[in-house]
Parts: structure tokens; sequence; C-alpha cells
């Protein structure tokens, strides 16, 4: 697995880049943001971890600009820790999100969540789901409207996915997260709704007027059977 570890602090990219090393992984380095738009555009990365506050171009207008291009997985790391920030990050495309300081044990496991969800090929055959004009392919993780495919990002596909294969079934926000972010979330439960929207926003032909994600008021959503 190849991740590109991106941060201007040169000892904190050091730090992470050997223990990740240590774990198995290949890391590449960049230290600001325009290097890592190109490193991005050239290399075959699995996953970045990508700092908010850098020179050149922030984590946000890069994860913007890698989002034109590419559905790779990516963490952000800030300094910041107040939930608008988050969901900011979200709004631009990110699948995660983890505060400095943080316990590098946490950073892997938020890691290796990631790759799980992002693998191409699943032990497990999967047919394709059919929701619509829209067709879900489980293994490759695609998805496709009227035959042209729709870039989705990792948590976008799991939430997307969890709802096409129980049609009619009302989640929670609380059970979305539990379910789909894989891990016990501390973060603004409004994480759901900002991808929930942006599902809307690329698969919808109105989102205004959703005809597949639909809202069960006061409780949660559900895929229209």
């Amino acid at each position: 697995m190849k991740i590109l570890v991106v941060d201007d602090e040169k000892t904190l990219v050091k730090g992470i880049k050997f223990n990740l090393e240590n774990e198995g992984y290949q890391v590449d380095a960049a230290y600001d943001g325009l290097e890592a738009v190109d490193l991005i555009r050239s290399g075959n990365y699995d996953l970045i971890v990508l700092d908010v506050m850098m020179p050149e171009l922030d984590g946000l207008e890069v994860c913007m600009r890698v989002r034109e291009f590419s559905t790779v997985p990516i963490i952000l790391l800030t300094a910041r820790s107040e939930d608008v920030d988050k969901i900011i990050g979200f709004e631009y495309g990110a699948d995660d999100y983890i505060t400095k300081p943080f316990n590098i044990l946490e950073l892997k496991a938020r890691i290796r969540a990631l790759l799980r969800r992002s693998a191409l090929v699943g032990n497990v055959s999967a047919a394709s789901l059919i929701v619509g004009d829209i067709t879900i392919d489980a293994d490759k993780r695609l998805a496709k409207k009227r035959d042209e495919i729709i870039e989705l990002t990792v948590k976008e596909f799991d939430v997307f996915e969890l709802l096409a294969k129980n049609p009619g079934r009302v989640y929670s926000r609380e059970n979305l997260l539990n379910i789909v972010w894989g891990y016990e979330y501390h973060g603004d439960i409004r994480t759901v709704d900002v991808h929930i929207r942006r599902l809307r926003e690329k698969l919808e032909d109105n989102p205004a007027e959703p005809e597949y994600i639909m809202t069960k008021w006061g409780v949660g959503y559900y895929l229209r059977g």
C-alpha cells in the first residue's frame, strides 16, 4: 500500500513516515500543497494524510483539487478541534479527520479502516445492486448512473451501498456513523448530513426533490424501496 504524507512540519512527517513504514506501507512525503497535488496526479496512492495549514495551497484547497480527478481516501490533519472545521473538511471531500496532537496508534487505526473500505477487490463476491437508473458494483466499488460513472469518495460509496442493500430501512445518524465510520466517533453528527447532501448532488436528478435517498424527519435516512 502506498501512502502520501503532506505536512510542512518536517519533523512530524519524518515521525509519521517512520511509523507507517514499520507497518509495511510505502510512504512518500510532500511539504506544501502544490507539491502534493502534483504528486497525487502522477502517483498511484492508496491514501493521503494531509495537513490543513500549509504554504502555497492549504489542505482544503488541495482536497478540493484532488477531488476533481481522484477519489483516493484523504485523512485531514489539523490543529483545530472545532466541529465546524471538521464539517468544512468533509465539504471539501475529506474522508476522515484527526486533530493534532494525535496518538500515532489512532492514526494507524484510521488508515487501516479507510484502506479496508477502499479496497477495489473484496474477498467476497457481491452481485450488482440496481437502484432505479443507478447501478452499484460492490466488488469494483463503482457507481454508474445511466452508464456514466459517478465519482464517489470512500465514505459516500459506503453510505449509499449500505442504504441500497437495505431499501426502506431507516438509519439514524448515529447508526450510520457507527456502521460506516467503523470506530467511536466524537465529532459533529452533521457529518452524516454532509455526506447525504453530497450523494444527492451526485446521484439525484433534482437534489432538492430526491427520488432515491429519502429523509424520515426526526429519525434519519433511507433508500426508497
